[in-house]
């Protein structure tokens, strides 16, 4: 550790911090997207329309049975294209919003399955006595069994989303600068990839680490409300 440059560290960490900010963002915006894309993929993988289930199925058991990277490399490059069929010109839409993009869709057949277990640990008379209080189907699942099942697989959300975290840095392949990549390009100039490293990995530690402890007690707290 003789050779360790701490200064390295203090003259980059606004460029780390900004990276780090991306991480946060897109990290934030893809569970909330995947959360709410998720719980409609699990609607449909409960419902009775043959076809809303087929869908459901397909589009969940896709996503979770490719390579992250590859998902990112290819709406990447993909996109792209799509957008410039339909307007008829280049539309480029950069590494940084391929990811707001790539990571929701990719999260939400997690998060499906998550939402799909939590509505159905809730019990068949809770559906019942929605329709007892003259609930339609659509109230019933957004007023009775929705919150529950929220409150249920909260623990499990938000273990996912620290995944999610750590799996935003995959974003390098793109060229996007989260906080790793912010650290791989201030290596690539100053040559100390030991002191960038390190400071990412600690820093990853100490905030997934700290999460985690937060998931335990949280899901303490609701098993005893149980």
């Amino acid at each position: 550790m003789g050779d360790f440059e701490f200064g390295v560290i203090a003259d980059n960490w606004r460029f780390l911090a900004e990276g780090l900010r991306y991480t946060v963002q897109v990290t934030l915006v893809a569970t909330i997207g995947g959360i709410f894309l998720g719980t409609l993929l699990a609607l449909m993988r409960l419902s009775s329309v043959k076809p809303l289930q087929w869908f459901a199925v397909g589009y969940i058991n896709f996503f979770r049975s490719v390579p992250l990277v590859q998902v990112i490399l290819a709406f990447y490059l993909i996109i792209p294209m799509v957008l410039q069929m339909f307007t008829g010109k280049p539309m480029p839409i950069g590494a940084e919003n391929s990811a707001y993009f790539t990571f929701t869709v990719f999260e939400a057949a997690y998060f499906a399955e998550i939402m799909r277990s939590g509505i159905q640990s809730i019990p068949r008379g809770q559906i019942g006595a929605g329709y007892a209080l003259g609930f339609t189907y659509g109230q019933t699942m957004r007023l009775v069994v929705l919150p529950q099942a929220f409150r249920n697989m909260l623990p499990v959300l938000l273990t996912q989303t620290i995944v999610l975290f750590q799996d935003v840095s995959l974003v390098y392949a793109i060229g996007a600068t989260d906080f790793f990549g912010a650290a791989d390009k201030i290596t690539q100039r100053d040559l100390r990839p030991v002191e960038m490293y390190t400071t990412v990995a600690a820093v990853y530690f100490v905030l997934c680490f700290s999460l985690s402890r937060l998931v335990k007690r949280l899901q303490t707290r609701i098993a005893i409300i149980r």
